[in-house]
């Protein structure tokens, strides 16, 4: 199965977004991608850097941009996972992958379940926890297991996944640094961020997709100087092994040729999954072990 990972930068309004992000979905195909990821919030600016109740606002075109991207994945006949800002009724708001098949139809979608809530990342004042669950989503390229950015530090939410039937592990992302960071600091957490997504495939067997954005993006609030979105969106195999990775700062097309068959092999030789002692596990649903 070829893949596109569609990396960019914030073109300054939502018309921009949508024929940079299209265009890039056509690309795509016409190279014989099959499965086309697009990166976190994809339509607009990262508008999680500060409070503000007008940009609930943003959450009105659900509806609209849904049929947008459906026609976009039918004129592709492409499989495509988008990232948007649903308003499920007044005052409650998801941030959630929908996932279109190749003729248009909605295969299923994914409502983020792990909220941030940092200097800059203040995501829990908009967005509520998802209660859809943790449900690989089928399509005619396979059983995709599509999580949402902070989703990406916890084993369990892959380990989910995994164990309901996913054939493939898929972040869109939205994380950079701050300018004021020193180096060592950027590349302790880029370094993290890569590692434990690889961790993941491992563990499960599974290939793994990972889209960031990319570029500097400033604080409308001024609170903060803004953060610089690191890229590097990356397709790694069941053994972890970088398929393909992009260049740091520049947006592009990252495409990558997975082999679905390859992760039963490996499974094989690794059987993580047959020697977990599910019998004694129980703890794990506690905050702490005290």
């Amino acid at each position: 199965m070829r893949v596109a990972l569609v990396q960019e930068k914030w073109g300054g309004c939502k018309e921009v977004a949508l024929k940079k992000s299209s265009d890039a979905v056509r690309k795509a195909a016409a190279n014989g991608a099959e499965l086309v990821v697009l990166q976190e919030l994809h339509q607009g600016p990262y508008f999680c850097q500060h409070e503000d109740v007008e940009l609930f606002n943003l959450a009105e075109s659900f509806d609209e941009d849904v049929k947008f991207w459906s026609s976009v994945a039918k004129q592709n006949s492409v499989v495509l996972v988008t990232s948007l800002f649903e308003k499920r009724a007044a005052g409650l708001y998801h941030n959630t992958a929908v996932v279109f098949e190749k003729d248009g139809t909605i295969a299923g979608k994914y409502r983020k379940m792990h909220i941030p809530d940092d200097p800059g990342f203040y995501e829990k004042f908009y967005f509520t926890p998802g209660d859809l669950g943790f449900e690989p989503i089928q399509t005619s390229v396979g059983r995709l297991g599509v999580l949402v950015c902070w989703d990406q530090w916890y084993p369990e939410a892959a380990r989910l996944m995994a164990l309901k039937g996913a054939e493939v592990l898929i972040y869109p992302t939205a994380i950079g640094w701050f300018d004021g960071d020193t180096e060592d600091e950027k590349k302790r957490q880029r370094d993290a961020w890569i590692t434990v997504q690889r961790g993941h495939a491992v563990a499960n067997g599974l290939p793994l997709i990972s889209v960031n954005r990319v570029g500097f993006e400033a604080d409308p609030s001024g609170q903060l100087d803004g953060i610089r979105f690191w890229g590097s969106s990356f397709v790694c195999g069941p053994q972890g092994e970088i398929l393909a990775e992009a260049v740091t700062d520049e947006e592009t097309i990252l495409y990558a040729d997975i082999d679905l068959k390859r992760c039963e092999t490996v499974r094989r030789w690794w059987p993580f999954l047959r020697d977990r002692r599910i019998d004694a596990y129980d703890s794990l649903l506690k905050r702490y072990i005290d």
